[in-house]
Order: C-alpha cells, then structure tokens, then sequence
C-alpha cells in the first residue's frame, strides 16, 4: 500500500520567526489526515522547525544535500547533519537544482546513494522542459532521468524512495499538466519502474505530481489513479491554501 504525501516545498522563502509562525499556524489547523504531511523549510531553519513541531504529526524534510559526508565544500550539508538534527527525509533533484546549480543525473545519482546510506528518504524530483514536450520528447527525457539517477538501485533501496513529477513548464508560471497529463505520465514512470525493477516495486512507489498545485486544482489531480499527493510550492507558503491541499487527498 504505497503512501498518500503532500509536501510543502517553501524554496528560499521565511526567516527564523515567519518559519516558526507558519509551521506552527498549520500544525494547529491540520485535521486528520491518512496523508503524510511534509514542510521543508530553508536549511538554516530546519533545527527550529523540527522543534516547533515536535509533537506534530507534520514531517520536516530538507530541500537538498551533498553526497560527501564531510569535506572541503564550502556551503554545503551533509546527510549526516541532517539526521544529527532530526531530519529523516530529503528532496533531491528538483529542477531549479538543475537548471540553477548545474545538477545532472550523475551527480544525482549519488546524492541518492549518500541518503539512502544514512537511512534517509528520499523524494526524488525529475521531469520535462517545455520543448521536451512540445517536441513530444517528455516521455524519453523522463526515462533517462529515471534511470541514470535510480536504476542502479537496489530492489530493497526502494522502500526509502518517493518520485516527484515535476513538469518544469508547469513550475512556477500559473500553468499546470492537466489532470490527464498529470496520470498519463504517472502511469508511463509506473511502467517504466516495473520494467527496470519489478511490478510490486511499481505499485508501491508513490509518485507525487509538482507543478502549480492549488486548492482549486488539487481534487481534480489527486483523483488520479497514480497520482499519490504533490510536491507543493507557493501555495505551501500559506496556511489556509496548503490545507485545502492536504485535504484533497
């Protein structure tokens, strides 16, 4: 039975007290849900997070990570501190990681083998540009994402795996994949999963959609048959709007 997630991706959004405020704000209105609940605030923010929503059933989860474990790399954050601060799961390959930060599938590839070592899981992002899908490229785009950065795995590795389709047309600009776009694509990583793996690894993988998910959207989406919940972006950043998601499941 795979997991039914909505998680609330806030980018570089929120200091200290707007982080504290609006964790807290949504803790205290979340009804009960059989979904996971995730935020995931900025790194200098997570420690404070975790503890603001320490007897919340809410997840806090990091927006990336490096794949060394410690090291000459200025700036960055390893697994190991995440986890030393309560942290269990983390996004990796999200696309403004790749278009903004230069990330390929390679050196996704291992980000993913340094979470899954320490224990953490992972929601990992991929999907199509807009001439991808104009040129009706998007299904072979997405399959080589999936493979170069997942399918050295290990069968038991997916247990600790969560796929975010992300159109990156649908990101940020208002528009989103239909919510027979949305399946068609869910329903080809499904397949393409269970051709590399097996078909109870497919079944049980759970694939959120991220794209201009909103309350007005949310149902109509969710209502696909493999579509598992949604990576959420602006909306997640208010309490009310990230709600109504939740609740869409």
């Amino acid at each position: 039975m795979r997991s039914k997630i909505v998680a609330g991706n806030w980018k570089m959004n929120k200091n200290l007290q707007e982080t504290i405020y609006l964790v807290e704000d949504i803790a205290s209105k979340l009804a009960d849900t059989s979904a996971e609940v995730m935020v995931a605030p900025t790194f200098v923010n997570l420690s404070a997070a975790v503890s603001a929503l320490e007897s919340s059933k809410i997840e806090v989860v990091a927006q990336n990570m490096h794949f060394a474990e410690s090291g000459a790399y200025t700036g960055e954050i390893s697994a190991g501190m995440l986890k030393a601060i309560g942290i269990q799961s983390v996004i990796i390959g999200h696309s403004e990681r790749r278009a903004y930060f230069g990330e390929t599938d390679e050196l996704l590839s291992k980000k993913v083998k340094a979470a899954l070592e320490n224990n953490l899981r992972v929601i990992f992002c991929f999907g199509e540009e807009l001439a991808d899908r104009q040129s009706g490229n998007h299904f072979t785009v997405v399959e080589s994402q999936l493979k170069n950065a997942l399918f050295s795995l290990s069968t038991g590795d997916w247990k600790n795996i969560v796929l975010a389709y992300e159109p990156v047309w649908a990101i940020g600009t208002g528009e989103t994949a239909s919510p027979e776009q949305a399946q068609e694509m869910h329903a080809f990583v499904r397949k393409t999963v269970a051709e590399g793996f097996n078909q109870g690894i497919a079944d049980d993988v759970t694939i959120l959609y991220g794209g201009s998910v909103k309350p007005g959207n949310a149902v109509e989406i969710f209502a696909k048959p493999d579509v598992d919940g949604g990576l959420i972006g602006g909306a997640a950043l208010k309490t009310d709007d990230f709600l109504a998601i939740v609740n869409a499941i």
